[in-house]
């Protein structure tokens, strides 16, 4: 892998584009992949690179919804794959989630690689792999995310949704799950379908998320609903383009008033 100076002032965001490519190559990304990254990188950029003080609200939230859930589902891409395997896999042992390969460019040695990756980071078990005539079907989805497993994303009551995809939020919601986004864009359909959006970098919180869990997951159920109770995701998506328009402007006045 390309070194990258750990002094570089775009470590982590170089190092992560590194860590995409070298996904395609070993056939866990998608080409597509790669154009997602870069455009939440772009939206990352505006953020300041760091996690806004909106978004641990968010993320609060989201895993009180995971904690108190019946039936939690993590649902695994390519790119999340690449990004923040171990996350993941400590995220679902910590809120009894399970995680499911789910893939728009779906191929069996896709589905396989994401699942080796899963386990190499301790995953004990990998749902979405190898369905065959066990797959169940998402309805109103006519692309290949519709195929899910029908021990996992099917039968789910909540979805952990790491990465964008607007459809089969808007699918999921409608079969009356609720579904956890994690969305650098605050203004995709996926950010305004979810029931909650996390506006931030799916690497950042994870890890985040999962600090959280480690200590949340020891509170009675009433005050996990409690931290639910008032949450509004329509008003917290206002925050965070307001919180975007602000650095913008304060930014914009800097560069003016040094020039």
């Amino acid at each position: 892998m390309f070194e990258i100076p750990k002094n570089h002032p775009r470590y982590w965001s170089l190092k992560e584009r590194h860590l995409i490519i070298e996904g395609m190559h070993k056939k866990i990304v998608a080409e597509a992949g790669l154009i997602a990254h870069g455009r939440g990188e772009a939206f990352d950029y505006l953020l300041g690179e760091e996690t806004p003080q909106y978004a641990y609200l968010q993320e609060e939230v989201a895993v009180a919804a995971l904690l108190l859930s019946e039936y939690p589902i993590i649902s695994v891409n390519g790119n999340v794959a690449v990004l923040c395997p171990k996350e993941l896999v400590q995220l679902g042992e910590l809120t009894n989630a399970k995680l499911e390969v789910n893939l728009f460019y779906r191929t069996t040695e896709r589905e396989i690689n994401i699942k080796n990756v899963l386990v190499t980071a301790g995953a004990t078990k990998v749902l979405g792999v190898d369905l065959g005539t066990r797959a169940a079907t998402l309805p109103e989805i006519s692309h290949n995310r519709r195929i899910v497993d029908p021990e996992g994303i099917f039968k789910a009551d909540t979805v952990f949704v790491p990465l964008e995809d607007g459809d089969r939020t808007m699918a999921l919601r409608k079969m009356g799950k609720t579904v956890i986004c994690v969305d650098l864009n605050p203004l995709s359909r996926t950010a305004v379908w979810g029931s909650i959006t996390i506006v931030n970098h799916v690497r950042r919180a994870t890890q985040e998320m999962v600090v959280m869990a480690e200590k949340m997951r020891k509170l009675p159920r009433e005050q996990l609903k409690s931290i639910i109770e008032n949450y509004d995701n329509n008003y917290m998506l206002q925050e965070s383009v307001k919180f975007i328009c602000q650095r913008l402007s304060t930014m914009a006045k800097k560069k003016l008033i040094e020039g």
